[in-house]
């Protein structure tokens, strides 16, 4: 049974879902994944945005009163239903400090190229609206989203076919959609690649530590 507290913080999760969110997405799946002018950094931060228009789907990551003790991290999953995107799910946890600028890889902070973080998702919203048989449920795709931190030598990733920029404080999250296993997704191939084109580490779909890591553990127990 949620405390009184916990009912005010999703109340007011839903508050901001109905009020912010819907103007956040139009800006993302428009290219736009800086801060809006008209939200103060204070008190709601856009950490990262990513659409995959092929896909039809999409996610946002926010942090609530970044850097106070009530930080709060929070991730936000939508899709393109018909003509709109809609808001489909997400999650939150406590916490969410953010950093200035990247870590170089090895760093306190950093051990790897690609960090793997928290993810959320959930079977596709838009594919069950189209397909409203209960029989097709066991088809429906899966829809995934990753938070990722990567270090300062990796100048773009590659999420199977997509690029991904990375932005200046090197936090951002990922979206993609995958066949349903049953319990959850497959998440795709994620390379890091540097500013000269060369590939720098990679992290495979059940992995979650990335390869330069593992070839770091490795070379010290030789």
């Amino acid at each position: 049974m949620p405390t009184r507290a916990e009912l005010r913080r999703m109340r007011r999760i839903d508050r901001w879902m109905e009020i912010i969110l819907s103007r956040v997405v139009r800006r993302v799946v428009n290219g736009e994944v800086s801060q809006p002018d008209w939200l103060p950094r204070r008190w709601l931060t856009l950490v990262s945005g990513d659409v995959d228009r092929e896909a039809g789907v999409g996610a946002v990551w926010f942090v609530w009163r970044p850097g106070s003790a009530k930080a709060e991290t929070h991730t936000a999953l939508f899709e393109r239903c018909g003509e709109k995107w809609q808001y489909t799910g997400g999650g939150s946890a406590s916490g969410g400090d953010l950093l200035a600028e990247r870590l170089a890889v090895g760093q306190p902070g950093q051990v790897g190229m690609i960090e793997l973080g928290g993810g959320a998702g959930g079977l596709s919203h838009a594919c069950r609206l189209q397909h409203r048989d209960p029989d097709f449920i066991g088809t429906v795709p899966w829809v995934g989203s990753n938070e990722l931190q990567v270090a300062a030598e990796v100048h773009h990733l590659l999420l199977g076919d997509r690029r991904i920029e990375v932005p200046r404080h090197g936090r951002l999250i990922v979206v993609w959609k995958s066949p349903s296993t049953g319990r959850g997704g497959i998440r795709p191939l994620i390379v890091a690649v540097g500013r000269d084109g060369s590939e720098l580490s990679r992290l495979g779909p059940p992995d979650s530590i990335d390869s330069y890591t593992w070839a770091e553990l490795s070379g010290r127990t030789e």
